[in-house]
């Protein structure tokens, strides 16, 4: 039986087909409490978010979600950039950052009952795949817990509500393709069997580990 490893500088992020995405995640009761990802030594809530940020970084995302990286725990992390990138740019996101936010137990709530389905969406499960045409409230309020255990609330709105609304989406093991007519995902059947392969594939050497 192999130990777990040292805490990675990015984890592995979890693809279309690993059934933790599909689960809901659990309320997180401690943000002073270690927390185990599989594969890797128990860390502190700050560790870890810490380390989806990074993930979230180098794999140039704006959101990452706890069920991404394996962890069935409700929290995710998210970040504002600066003006899209110039074509080519290949800077680190990170030194773009206007805000960013790590959120533990959101509880989200629709201020506009308008709907915009205007932006392209695509998510760092299921990479190389973007459509436009998913229905997001326009404007939100999250309630939700801060690492350092405080109570924190937040509006937003147009691009950076439907982040939130999207990894938010990931805690109840919802994908934006769900939120789309089936034969959208039908169209990417072969390339998500591609991905349903190499998740099991990575599965399996989780538990060689054991």
């Amino acid at each position: 039986m192999s130990e777990p490893t040292s805490p990675p500088t990015i984890y592995p992020i979890r693809l279309y087909g690993d059934p933790v995405l599909r689960r809901k995640a659990r309320s997180i009761q401690s943000v002073a409490a270690p927390v185990s990802i599989p594969g890797f030594t128990p860390q502190t809530l700050r560790q870890v978010s810490d380390t989806m940020m990074e993930t979230m970084f180098e794999a140039r995302g704006v959101g990452l979600a706890a069920p991404q990286i394996g962890l069935g725990l409700r929290m995710f992390v998210a970040a504002e950039y600066e003006d899209d990138e110039e074509e080519g740019d290949e800077a680190p996101l990170k030194s773009r950052v206007l805000n960013s936010y790590t959120m533990i137990n959101p509880v989200l709530k629709p201020l506009d009952r308008r709907k915009d389905d205007s932006f392209q969406e695509g998510c760092l499960s299921i990479p190389g795949i973007f459509e436009e045409g998913v229905k997001r409230s326009r404007r939100v309020r999250v309630d939700y817990t801060d690492l350092d255990g405080e109570t924190q609330t937040i509006e937003a709105e147009d691009y950076l509500a439907r982040i939130f609304q999207h990894e938010n989406d990931h805690l109840d093991g919802v994908f934006f393709l769900d939120r789309l007519p089936p034969e959208v995902t039908e169209e990417y059947r072969k390339e998500l069997l591609v991905m349903q392969r190499q998740s099991r594939e990575f599965l399996k050497s989780l538990d060689l580990r054991k």
